[in-house]
């Protein structure tokens, strides 16, 4: 059973910048994609960013482009996103999830099979 734990969340100012982690255990996450999504209160859970096991294949909404980085470090089973210069429109729930092994990245929600429980991140002035 893969197992998914978010941290580095917390209270930042606009502007600051924030990395989350994700550990991921239990599967094999040299041949996982991955991804990030969040949500905001009274809104659906969106798509932040995606990263396939393939080296240099990764993608982020146009709402985090330029601002926010995925990535993930093999031999850590980590999954990281970098954000910078936040916004207060970036306050929300962050979770991590998992594709079944050798599937490839995707924007769809439905599709990743494992999910943390979420780190959150609020930005306020």
């Amino acid at each position: 059973q893969v197992n998914l734990l978010e941290s580095g969340g917390g209270l930042v100012h606009p502007g600051d910048s924030l990395r989350l982690s994700c550990l991921h255990s239990g599967g094999d996450f040299r041949t996982t994609a991955m991804a990030w999504f969040r949500q905001s209160p009274g809104k659906d859970r969106e798509y932040v960013a995606t990263i396939s096991w393939l080296p240099g294949v990764a993608f982020h909404a146009d709402s985090v482009k330029d601002r926010f980085t995925i990535s993930r470090d093999n031999g850590k089973n980590t999954l990281y996103l970098q954000m910078n210069s936040l916004k207060s429109e970036d306050t929300g729930v962050y979770y991590c999830a998992a594709r079944q092994p050798l599937k490839p990245p995707t924007t769809w929600r439905s599709e990743y099979e494992f999910w943390g429980q979420g780190t959150q991140v609020n930005v306020s002035s």
